[in-house]
């Protein structure tokens, strides 16, 4: 049952993607989806969206007809007990129909307002009586601080078990998110120099080159913080940091994220400043086309104090990564539409090749997650010719253009996880609040403190000068993310 049948993540992601599993036989012929949203559509109104929409974003038409035969519509108020029985009754004609065996997964995909009321009222009216599984999807944002993510916890745990909730964090579905733990665990390469002994920092970078578009109202609420920060860029540094799970199953790995999202330094709000860095974008030129202000965009404030850019230093106390600083920063109209981690080794203790006049580069690991997919392994080697000297070196791993291979959508395999009731790729509860209140610091710090520099970067660059002050004063600096391109390397 998708609420928000009608909605643009609906139409761009989740039909796509529940067509794609159905043409690998990953969903057989017994299912049904029940659109619920408020619009009034008859049933083959809604199918003819769902084709439209198919064909928009896959461009196939193959068994397309039968696909969506399985779909069916119900117009709906949230508030409206009778509308929520009526769903019932559909939802039991369905379990018959196509001999379900009463599962049911319900996937909020609308405004997080209504998450609560939603969630009770299913309980209420029978929704969740069943003989089978019940589960909730629910997108981001799960509230907008930790009160509020509280509270609307507290409401839908009155119909649903943690272990029946599936909090979506997309990212956690991209194929190169979950290759870091494959990365990391399945190579003696890196397993054992993945500490505070043999790295120098790692960076974590998710850029955009569009802007707000129409989603002024949203982000104004939001800011790169609450929208980027404090789910994906978190959950990223999470994976990268934890320790060896016992197992590789959904109860172990999440508790060693929650134990990395534990070690963060604790800040006080007068520490912001010396560890995050905002920005808000300028007027500019992204590809070739003048583009506005971030104040100027639909539904933003003239004088808005909203950031469009973090960035952070992240030191996690515990006996592995003392010390090591990790970098993160996401911003929108930046130079490029890429999200990559690089991982500097620490430099060899003494450079035997100081007589050639070079010096000499350091080791780097690059994960490179959207929009190429692939690992980079930057080495030295000898330059041909005659003399000792040395020249950089790349090993690249590639799954598009090595393998060939179309990696599935990150939608595509959460939903099949939901529907197997796999849940180590939605964030927990634990993780949610954790990081909840690591961000509600910064934002404290924020809110209170107007930034006059705003609009501090220009649409097209890579975010402002506060962003490479923060790594100078440790010696660092930010690489460079088009240099890693896949298709440079």
């Amino acid at each position: 049952m998708l609420f928000g049948a009608t909605g643009d993540l609906a139409n761009r992601k989740l039909y796509p993607s529940l067509y794609r599993l159905y043409k690998k036989g990953k969903i057989t012929e017994r299912f049904a989806v029940v659109g619920v949203a408020r619009r009034q559509l008859s049933n083959e109104e809604f199918q003819n969206s769902v084709k439209e929409s198919i064909l928009t974003y896959i461009g196939e038409n193959v068994e397309i007809d039968e696909f969506i035969s399985h779909f069916y519509y119900h117009s709906h108020d949230v508030t409206d007990a009778a509308s929520y029985r009526e769903l019932k009754t559909l939802a039991e004609g369905l379990d018959t129909t196509y001999n379900l065996d009463g599962n049911r997964l319900f996937y909020m995909a609308m405004a997080p307002e209504f998450f609560g009321t939603i969630a009770e009222s299913l309980k209420s009216e029978g929704l969740t009586d069943t003989d089978g599984y019940k589960r909730l999807v629910i997108e981001k944002p799960f509230g907008h601080n930790f009160e509020s993510a509280q509270e609307l916890n507290r409401r839908i745990r009155t119909a649903f078990a943690e272990d029946e909730i599936y909090r979506i964090d997309h990212y956690l579905g991209k194929e190169m998110v979950q290759n870091i733990e494959v990365i990391r665990f399945a190579n003696a390469l890196f397993e054992p120099l993945w500490n505070n002994r043999y790295i120098s920092n790692i960076q974590v970078t998710s850029s955009e080159t569009l802007g707000v578009e129409e989603r002024g109202r949203y982000y104004e609420k939001s800011g790169a913080l609450r929208d980027m920060v404090q789910n994906h860029m978190l959950q990223m540094v999470a994976l990268l940091a934890m320790e060896p799970p016992i197992r590789l199953n959904t109860d172990e790995i999440r508790s060693e994220k929650v134990r990395v999202l534990r070690s963060f330094r604790t800040m006080k709000v007068e520490d912001v400043k010396d560890y995050f860095v905002r920005g808000q974008y300028d007027n500019g030129m992204v590809d070739g086309v003048e583009v506005p202000a971030y104040r100027n965009e639909q539904m933003v404030a003239p004088d808005s104090n909203t950031e469009t850019y973090v960035a952070g230093k992240l030191m996690i106390d515990n006996f592995r990564w003392a010390g090591v600083p990790f970098y993160i920063r996401t911003g929108k109209r930046m130079a490029a539409k890429s999200t990559k981690i690089v991982v500097q080794f620490k430099d060899i203790p003494m450079n035997l090749y100081y007589n050639t006049k070079e010096t000499l580069n350091p080791n780097l690991l690059v994960i490179h997650i959207q929009p190429e997919e692939g690992v980079t392994l930057h080495l030295n080697a000898k330059k041909s010719g005659q003399s000792m000297t040395t020249t950089p070196v790349r090993l690249n791993f590639s799954n598009k253009s090595v393998d060939r291979m179309n990696t599935p959508e990150a939608y595509e395999k959460l939903l099949y996880d939901s529907m197997r009731g796999d849940a180590t790729n939605f964030t927990h509860w634990d993780e949610v609040a954790l990081s909840w209140k690591f961000v509600d610091t910064i934002s404290e710090a924020w809110e209170n403190a107007k930034e006059e520099s705003f609009p501090n970067y220009a649409s097209g660059s890579m975010g402002p000068q506060s962003s490479e002050d923060l790594l100078q004063k440790d010696g660092h600096t930010w690489w460079p993310i088009e240099e890693f391109d896949v298709d440079n390397c």
